[in-house]
């Protein structure tokens, strides 16, 4: 939680108002969450555009006039279609004494043995949810497949997570495997 984001209160309300404070590079937002009111907030596109650079999933601490400092998670991102810029950003207020559930990206590391004796690697999940406490959430994972053979694979239930973690994805789905040529042509 050591990256501070500052949210100011939205006044404007019309879509043109919006328009411009897009140009301005003010993102409009919403907080809610923890039975409190929806504050409608704006936020600095670049703050934003390096939280998610570095970390999606950061519990950051939200500085608002009315609400104070609050832990907040980006829940939700809207994006233009055409130019991928930024929309709108919900912002979810995070109890910091009660688990929570969020997904954990998988980054996977190394080349598999199987690939290089001619397989070819097929990745089926990218990410797993988890349930933790919110300063527990680990912000990525970090899986070595250089064992994997062709005809291995990597199932949910082989990752190993630090304790208090729990991995509420099905044990049994495959997150990755490495399959012969004549299996990915058929």
């Amino acid at each position: 939680m050591s990256k501070s984001i500052q949210l100011s209160e939205r006044t404007s309300v019309f879509k043109s108002q919006m328009k411009q404070s897009r140009k301005q590079g003010l993102i409009p937002a919403v907080l809610y969450g923890m039975g409190k009111d929806t504050i409608s907030v704006e936020v600095n596109e670049k703050e934003v555009l390096d939280v998610l650079r570095k970390n999606p999933r950061a519990i950051l601490q939200a500085v608002t006039s009315e609400a104070g400092v609050v832990p907040v998670l980006i829940q939700s991102i809207q994006r233009d279609t055409l130019t991928g810029k930024l929309i709108h950003i919900d912002f979810h207020h995070v109890n910091m004494s009660e688990s929570m559930d969020s997904k954990v990206t998988i980054h996977f590391a190394g080349e598999a043995v199987g690939v290089k004796a001619g397989g070819v690697l097929q990745v089926e999940m990218y990410e797993v949810e988890v349930r933790c406490m919110p300063d527990q959430l680990p912000s990525a994972m970090e899986v070595d497949i250089s064992g994997l053979a062709i005809g291995d694979q990597l199932l949910v239930s082989d990752l190993i997570f630090r304790d208090g973690v729990k991995v509420l994805s099905d044990p049994h789905a495959v997150m990755i495997q490495i399959k012969t040529l004549q299996e990915e042509e058929a």
